[in-house]
Parts: structure tokens; C-alpha cells; sequence
């Protein structure tokens, strides 16, 4: 072994896919890199010889094994997974047809479960690896506006915390990122979804929040390419963290969260404690 590692990265042709892409060569790794277009995947990379552009379908079980065959032919394993790929379906729930919540679902969930599926067996050959997959605060907290992507991100926390236990035994961690915003290109037409309105009681707020989003585009404070460096320098550790929170509005997301659930877990807690049944009387 030496401290180069092969990297598979899914959604590397765009955003921050393509940071995380570059980072790990600049610190010299290999990179497969895959995308539903490989051409668009090296026009963002450039050339560079530790570099493997593949296409690759997270919703496609068939399109997922070809480039994991792929790899393992070149580099004959795999070190880390970075599940990257996902999209964003906005909107209220009541106007999110159920083809669009399912579409959410089967990219943001069922994507990285197809992929990791696929490496799983390389990493437990090798008995080592990391499946780093990335989340988002709204992982962690749901908001209006976000039902489906919530729904999708909420899933992905509760697969990835049962499955560290499944795997560990054969060398294979896992790591959660859950950013908060960054300027990336999930708010752009190509990553994110709308509904029309068609529902009176929905349409002023979902004018305001469109119109909030489209010029929060461009302007999110945190830096993808310095998470990008960051997340290699955690892949590197000896111990990478199960849970990443990724920028300072992340910290802050789950330092809310853990005292909302503790206050939630004290504000009846004798009526939750007195649910378990009667001891039986004792016997003459």
C-alpha cells in the first residue's frame, strides 16, 4: 500500500462534484471520476494521467456496475466512494406531483444505494474502503418548501447509520457530509426543480421563496472548493468522522437540532416513562 488511494466519485461533471474530483488529484490520489457525460467530466477536470472519466447513472443499476467494473479493471480496487450525485425538487408538498417525489427519491436515495451496492463488494475483497455520501443539514432538519429533498436526505442518515455497523467488520467506513449552503449548482435550472402553482393558498409564498432562492444563486457564503480540500483531509485520517457538518451554518444546524430533540425528550417525560406495563402482582 502506498498513500496514493483510488477514488470513485459520482456527479463529477458539474458543481461540487468536480472540487471534490480536483482536490483529491491535487493531492494525489487517482480519480474516477463519473458523470452521465464523461466529455463533460474531463472538460471541467482537464487531462491528467491518475484520471478516469466514466460514464456513470446512479439511477441505472446496469450503468453503475459497468463503471465499477471499469475502475477495478484500471486500478484493480477502490478506496473511497464519494456518493456526489443528487438533485432538488422544490416546492410545497400538496403541489409536488407524486412522478417528482419519487423522482427525488430515486436519485437522492436509491442512487447512492445503487452505487454503494456496486463497490461494496470490491471494498470487502480488499478489506478496507470509505463510503463517504453526502447529505445536507436538510438531512438533519426538514423546512417548508423542501418535503421531497428532506424525505431523500433524512433516508440517506438513517441507511448510512445502520449500514457502518454491517460493514466495519471487513475494514470499511462510512462518513456523512452535510453541508450547509454553498455555492454550488443546486440552485441553478439544471440541479433544481419548481412546481407550476396550482394551488391558491400556496402561490404568494412560493413566489417569495423562488424569487429568494434565485438571487441567494450565486451568493451562498461557503466555498465548495475549500470543503473539497477539507473532505480529503478527512478521508486521509486515521479516524474520519461519522457525521461531517460542512461549514459554519451546518454546525450551527445540528447544535439546534440536539437541543430541540433534548428539549423535546424532557417535555413529557413522565408521560413516556409510564408506558411499559404494570408489574404482575406476586404470586401467594
Amino acid at each position: 500500500m502506498t498513500d496514493k488511494k483510488i477514488w470513485l466519485v459520482t456527479g463529477a461533471g458539474r458543481g461540487m462534484g468536480t472540487d471534490i474530483a480536483r482536490a483529491a488529484l491535487d493531492a494525489g490520489h487517482a480519480v474516477v471520476a463519473t458523470g452521465r457525460n464523461p466529455d463533460r467530466v474531463t472538460a471541467g477536470l482537464g487531462a491528467h494521467e491518475d484520471l478516469l472519466a466514466v460514464a456513470l447513472d446512479v439511477t441505472d443499476p446496469a450503468s453503475v456496475q459497468a463503471a465499477v467494473d471499469t475502475a477495478v479493471q484500471r486500478y484493480g480496487r477502490i478506496d473511497v466512494l464519494v456518493n456526489n450525485a443528487g438533485n432538488f425538487y422544490a416546492g410545497f408538498f400538496e403541489e409536488l406531483a407524486p412522478t417528482d417525489f419519487r423522482a427525488q427519491i430515486e436519485t437522492n436515495l436509491f442512487g447512492p444505494l445503487n452505487v454503494t451496492r456496486a463497490v461494496l463488494p470490491v471494498m470487502r475483497a480488499q478489506r478496507s474502503g470509505l463510503v463517504v455520501t453526502f447529505s445536507s443539514t436538510a438531512g438533519i432538519t426538514g423546512g417548508e418548501f423542501t418535503s421531497a429533498y428532506a424525505a431523500s436526505k433524512f433516508a440517506l442518515e438513517g441507511w448510512n447509520e445502520s449500514l457502518t455497523p454491517e460493514i466495519a467488520p471487513f475494514g470499511i467506513r462510512t462518513m456523512l457530509v452535510e453541508p450547509g449552503f454553498f455555492r454550488t449548482e443546486l440552485l441553478t435550472e439544471d440541479s433544481t426543480r419548481y412546481p407550476e402553482p396550482t394551488i391558491d393558498d400556496y402561490a404568494e409564498r412560493t413566489r417569495q421563496t423562488v424569487t429568494a432562492w434565485h438571487g441567494m444563486n450565486g451568493q451562498q457564503g461557503g466555498d465548495p472548493a475549500k470543503l473539497a480540500h477539507a473532505l480529503v483531509q478527512l478521508t486521509d485520517s486515521d479516524t474520519p468522522p461519522l457525521r461531517w457538518p460542512a461549514g459554519a451554518d451546518a454546525v450551527a444546524a445540528f447544535e439546534q437540532k440536539a437541543h430541540q430533540l433534548l428539549a423535546q425528550a424532557d417535555a413529557h417525560r413522565d408521560l413516556s416513562s409510564s408506558l411499559a406495563h404494570d408489574a404482575a402482582p406476586a404470586s401467594a
